[in-house]
């Protein structure tokens, strides 16, 4: 069975978003494994109150542990796909790992370390709601993969 984990830079809270990333998450388990890991800590919020460069490096250690199989960052200036195209990322036999950044994204670094980087398109969202967009389209890529109706 698959494995996709997702690591988003963001506070761990029940709120409304909440509600929809456990939905998509138990109709992800009838295709994969899937995890979805918060990651914060009092480094990241101290460093978030500096500049830039110092959040990205904390975000770059907080992370990189989870650097393992394919990994695919979120980032603005990452390839743009279609839904299609997106599930035929998902087709592969490596675990997949997708990473969410905090407020002032990553460094160029950790982008090198990834095998791809990828936008959710060209509009301004906030990481939850982002995280929200990418766990729908994991499912839709699934459904695509395995001819299920949802995606039509």
């Amino acid at each position: 069975m698959q494995k996709i984990s997702i690591y988003a830079i963001h506070k761990e809270k029940a709120d409304d978003y909440t509600v929809l990333e456990k939905h998509y998450s138990k109709l992800i388990s009838r295709f994969a494994s899937f995890s979805d890991i918060s990651v914060y800590s009092k480094k990241i919020d101290s460093a978030q109150k500096q500049e830039a460069s110092h959040a990205q490096d904390a975000y770059t250690n907080a992370l990189s542990s989870y650097l393992n199989g394919y990994n695919i960052i979120l980032d603005p200036l990452g390839r743009s796909v279609d839904s299609h195209q997106f599930s035929q990322i998902l087709d592969r036999s490596e675990p997949i790992n997708f990473f969410i950044g905090g407020a002032f994204g990553f460094s160029e670094s950790f982008k090198k370390k990834a095998h791809l980087k990828l936008n959710l398109g060209q509009l301004t969202m906030n990481h939850r709601l982002a995280k929200i967009v990418l766990i729908e389209q994991i499912y839709r890529g699934f459904t695509i993969l395995n001819n299920h109706p949802y995606h039509k």
